[in-house]
């Protein structure tokens, strides 16, 4: 785990940076260097009065192209307005106040900038925010916010923290969060288009589907062997992400956790299939549920994978 001191670079050096590091599926510019406001997005009204057009993430006529900022058809300044309006409608008296998925906690913070916003091609948007704990300012989040299109505005489908505060001496240093989401994986991919479906594909697949069946916080778990549906919530994806060499079916292990507990987790596996070059989840097994056994919470594995045939993912 790396150690990095909040430093907010200049445009030119971020945009430099981010490009050179981003996938060929990957738009990244810097916040501080917002290019003129498009009309007709996200609520904007056109200069003819007419509704806003419907919103999407860059996409590229050569699949595999880092599209050229000059011809993206959602500029980044509108994703900073999303995301404010996000934020301000989680914020009270000055205050953000918001549940980590995985320690089960409410932060309470206060907004201070936007770091920078990373767009993926099919994905969407991923405004990358620097917030501040109310109690100790010096202590600094930086939070993912993953923004889809829909329709005519920008969904929002989860809030992550990317980089959380730990103590260093008499002050603190923000500390990427492990294992990282997989919006970031991308980044260390060489640059062009893929033969084969990568891991961050799948894991993408899943916190979709999640995040598309979750309502105010909690996710519909289907018990596959009792059929009672469970109230929990998402707390994060495993990797490795591994793959059926018999079927090609993927599938990766998830952590959920019963909501409104603290320790009561459930191992969850998502199961996906394949069909050209997308994956969708096929179906899904409780693989450990919680048990209460002298005074704690256990998980007890219902099945292994032993004489399973997969690979790992890259």
């Amino acid at each position: 785990m790396n150690e990095a001191r909040v430093r907010r670079p200049s445009a030119a050096a971020a945009l430099v940076v981010l490009l050179a590091a981003a996938p060929a599926t990957m738009v990244v510019w810097a916040a501080d260097d917002p290019p003129p406001i498009r009309r007709g997005h996200l609520g904007v009204p056109a200069a003819d009065g007419s509704s806003p057009a419907a919103a999407r993430p860059p996409k590229s006529g050569r699949p595999g192209l880092v599209e050229r900022l000059s011809n993206r058809e959602f500029d980044e300044k509108q994703v900073e307005v999303a995301v404010k309006a996000e934020i301000a409608a989680r914020t009270q008296a000055g205050v953000f106040t918001w549940r980590d998925p995985r320690t089960g906690t409410d932060l309470k913070l206060k907004f201070d900038q936007i770091k920078v916003v990373r767009g993926m091609r099919d994905h969407g948007w991923f405004p990358n925010v620097i917030f501040r704990d109310v109690a100790d300012p010096k202590k600094q989040y930086a939070i993912d916010f993953w923004l889809r299109p829909e329709g005519d505005r920008l969904r929002l489908m989860d809030i992550r923290v990317q980089k959380g505060p730990r103590r260093d001496g008499d002050g603190w240093v923000m500390v990427t969060r492990l294992p990282v989401a997989w919006w970031w994986l991308p980044v260390s991919e060489h640059p062009g288009d893929t033969e084969v479906v990568r891991a961050w594909q799948v894991m993408s697949a899943i916190h979709r589907h999640v995040a598309e069946t979750t309502r105010d916080g909690v996710y519909p778990l289907k018990d596959d062997k009792t059929g009672e549906t469970l109230p929990t919530e998402f707390v994060e994806i495993h990797q490795p992400v591994r793959r059926l060499k018999g079927s090609g079916k993927y599938f990766a292990c998830t952590d959920f956790r019963r909501a409104g507990s603290r320790d009561e987790y459930y191992d969850i596996d998502f199961w996906l299939d394949e069909r050209n070059g997308k994956v969708s989840v096929g179906s899904v097994r409780v693989h450990k549920v919680p048990i209460h056994e002298d005074g704690q919470w256990q998980q007890v594995p219902r099945y292994d994978f032993k004489g399973l045939d997969a690979e790992t993912v890259q």
